[in-house]
C-alpha cells in the first residue's frame, strides 16, 4: 500500500502558483485557542492557559504533571497545537487533595502560565470551538493578481478538509507503524496506539475526499450524501440533490460529508456510496485493523471556510499576512497549501 504525502494530494483550485516560506520562527504561526469552558471556580481540577513557544503540547503536559507530583492521565488537554508555533491552549491538572504548586515555577523564554482557575471536572479532548490563527508567509514570489483571486476563492468556497501533515508524523511514520501494528506489533502505549489508529482513520478519510476533489464535487452535494449540519455531529441522508439542499450547501448550513472508517455500515448511498466501497478493497488491512480495534465509523464534513479571514500582501517585503478561525479538528496547513508551495 503506497503512502501518498499531503503534497501530492490533488488541489481545489489547480496547484499554487506562489512559492513561499512558513515558519522561518515561531512568531510566523500563532494559534490561539478558542475554548468553550467556562471556569467554575472551585473544584479539584486546575485549568491553566499557558502560552507556549517551540514546545510540544504533550512535553509540556509531562511538565505541568511533574511539577504537579500527579500522573501524566491527571493532566489533560482539548488538543495538539503544532510545536514550531507560538501557540495557547488551555491544560487541566487533577490535584485531588494535594497542595497546588507555585505555576510560574514554569514560566520562561518559551513557556508562561497566563490564566489559573480551579475546576470541577477534568479538560476533555475536543472541549473547544476552534482555533485562531496568525500566519505570515516569507520570502513569497506570485503573481498579486493569481493570489487575490485565489484567496477569495478560499473565503468564499473553502478548502477540503484534509488532515493535514501533522496528523501522520514526519515522512508518514504514523502510518507506517499503524501498519506494523494491524500486522501484529506490539505496541504497549494506549497514546501511541490511538495516534497511529487516527492516522489509519485519517488517511482513509483523505483518499475519499481526493476522489472528490479530482471530480469537483468536494464542496457540494451528490446524491446518496451523508449531509452534516454546519457545527454540529447531527446529520441526514439524501436520495437526490433539489434546490433546497443546493442552497443549503451554497450558504453552507450544510456540508457533504466523507466516512472516518470503523465498525458499522456506511450510510452513503448511490453515487456518494461509490467514493467509499471502494475502501475495503484497496485498503484492506487499515479498514480490517481499524475495526478489530473496536473503532465505530464517524462522519467529518468534506469542506471547511476559514472564518473571519483577512490577508495583508506587502509585496515590497515580499510578505502576506493572514488571520482567520478554524474549527476543531482542521488545520491551517491544508488552506496555506492552496496558496503557496514552501
Amino acid at each position: 500500500m503506497s503512502i501518498p504525502s499531503i503534497v501530492s494530494l490533488p488541489y481545489a483550485y489547480g496547484a499554487p502558483e506562489c512559492g513561499g516560506v512558513i515558519r522561518q520562527c515561531p512568531e510566523d504561526f500563532i494559534v490561539d485557542e478558542i475554548s468553550t469552558i467556562e471556569p467554575d471556580g472551585e473544584g479539584e481540577h486546575v485549568l491553566l492557559q499557558i502560552r507556549k513557544r517551540n514546545s510540544n503540547t504533550e512535553w509540556l503536559a509531562k511538565q505541568l504533571a511533574r511539577l504537579a507530583s500527579v500522573a501524566a492521565k491527571d493532566v489533560s488537554y482539548a488538543g495538539l497545537k503544532d510545536r514550531q508555533a507560538v501557540t495557547t491552549q488551555w491544560f487541566s491538572v487533577r490535584l485531588a487533595g494535594r497542595d497546588e504548586p507555585d505555576w510560574t515555577i514554569l514560566n520562561n523564554d518559551n513557556i508562561e502560565v497566563i490564566q489559573v482557575h480551579r475546576h470541577r471536572r477534568k479538560l476533555r479532548r475536543g472541549a473547544l470551538k476552534g482555533n485562531r490563527f496568525e500566519l505570515l508567509i516569507r520570502e513569497l514570489s506570485c503573481d498579486p493578481a493569481w493570489l487575490e483571486a485565489r484567496l477569495e476563492n478560499i473565503k468564499q468556497q473553502g478548502v477540503p478538509n484534509y488532515f493535514g501533515e501533522q496528523r501522520f508524523g514526519i515522512e508518514g511514520s504514523n502510518l507506517h507503524q499503524a501498519r506494523a501494528m494491524f500486522e501484529g506489533k506490539r505496541i504497549k502505549s494506549r497514546h501511541q496506539r490511538s495516534l497511529y489508529l487516527s492516522a489509519a482513520r485519517s488517511q482513509l478519510f483523505n483518499h475519499v475526499l481526493s476522489l472528490r476533489v479530482e471530480q469537483q464535487c468536494w464542496n457540494q452535494a451528490i446524491a446518496g450524501d451523508v449531509m452534516l449540519l454546519a457545527g454540529s455531529n447531527s446529520y441526514f441522508v439524501i436520495d437526490e440533490v433539489d434546490n433546497e439542499i443546493r442552497q443549503r450547501v451554497e450558504t453552507f448550513d450544510i456540508h457533504p460529508s466523507g466516512i472516518l472508517w470503523g465498525r458499522g455500515r456506511s450510510e452513503s448511498k448511490n453515487r456518494a456510496a461509490l467514493f467509499e466501497s471502494e475502501l475495503a478493497e484497496h485498503f484492506p488491512l487499515f479498514c480490517q485493523g481499524l475495526e478489530k480495534a473496536g473503532l465505530t465509523q464517524s462522519r467529518r464534513a468534506l469542506r471547511v471556510v476559514p472564518e473571519k479571514l483577512e490577508w495583508t500582501h506587502q509585496p515590497e517585503q515580499k510578505q502576506l499576512a493572514l488571520r482567520f478561525e478554524l474549527p476543531a479538528g482542521a488545520y491551517a496547513t491544508v488552506v496555506l497549501r492552496e496558496l503557496v508551495s514552501w
